[in-house]
């Protein structure tokens, strides 16, 4: 059981037998000091077939919209699809995978929240992304204790010419607000655009993943999103995970409406903010917001 669990109405975290299948015969604990000292982890084919071809399946009418980014951050070349709780059950179930919330758990508390869940599918052409790290919105000095947990399960292979996500090992320690070719003002305007690529780095790693795994991130690791030169798009869905105690990225109580909510799984309702942080944050009207839904 969880400290402050009866308060919260989060019943425990994660149990490590929910987990296990998937940990190689490594201790939660060894996966855990690698987090904490490279600032990410992997491991291959998590969801199986069946689940890919549902993730696939609720993401086909969004996809086929072709809606693509709005500026150089968002990837012009790229679809994003937001407010994914509200667009199918299957996107629920993706964001409360247990191998996912263990991590996000142990780090950030049984009452964390979930700040953002998209999907991020990159087409051919796409030029590499700024460096970013997904906590930097709380602009908090650096270094410091990282204030998020992103999940990045690859739905498509991520491979080294598909565009992989880019990561910077260890970068979740560093000091530095600004590095070469991070993320600017610019970046998010319509009319921003970059020339060549002022963040390539012979230190980034490709997270170069089959369908179906998954990487774990501290919200201080710089990442980005790379450039797409197959003739191929790619597909990722990046669930993001912030302390119960911090405004998440996505206003969840407006992306999923409350009829909406009522049919997700409890621990979903929970990560949206249908859940209290000890002794009462986030109440209604003066009650847990569970009641809220009736």
């Amino acid at each position: 059981m969880v400290v402050g669990a009866e308060a919260t109405g989060i019943a425990a975290m994660t149990e490590i037998h929910d987990i296990q299948q998937w940990l190689g015969g490594r201790s939660f604990a060894d996966w855990r000091e690698e987090f904490d000292r490279e600032g990410y982890v992997t491991f291959n084919r998590v969801l199986t077939s069946a689940q890919l071809d549902d993730i696939r399946a609720g993401l086909k009418p969004y996809i086929n919209a072709n809606i693509q980014g709005r500026n150089e951050f968002e990837g012009r070349e790229t679809n994003r699809v937001y407010a994914l709780l509200a667009k199918g059950r299957v996107f629920a179930d993706l964001a409360t995978h247990p191998l996912a919330l263990a991590f996000a758990e142990a780090d950030l508390g049984a009452d964390c929240l979930l700040s953002a869940c998209l999907a991020i599918n990159l087409h051919p052409g796409e030029t590499p992304q700024p460096w970013h790290y997904d906590d930097s919105h709380y602009q908090w000095p650096r270094p410091r204790p990282s204030l998020g947990v992103s999940a990045f399960w690859s739905i498509d292979d991520t491979t080294e010419n598909n565009g992989a996500t880019e990561i910077l090992p260890g970068s979740h320690l560093w000091e530095e607000e600004l590095i070469e070719g991070a993320a600017e003002s610019e970046d998010f305007e319509k009319a921003g655009s970059r020339e060549g690529d002022p963040g390539a780095r012979a230190d980034a790693v490709k997270a170069i993943m089959p369908a179906g795994s998954l990487m774990l991130a501290k919200g201080t690791l710089w990442h980005r999103g790379g450039a797409n030169r197959s003739d191929a798009s790619r597909l990722i869905i990046t669930p993001q995970y912030c302390p119960g105690w911090t405004r998440q990225l996505e206003n969840m109580a407006i992306a999923v409406p409350p009829d909406i909510a009522k049919t997700l799984p409890e621990r979903a309702r929970q990560l949206i903010g249908y859940s209290i942080h000890p002794p009462f944050m986030g109440y209604v009207d003066g009650r847990h917001p569970q009641r809220s839904l009736g």
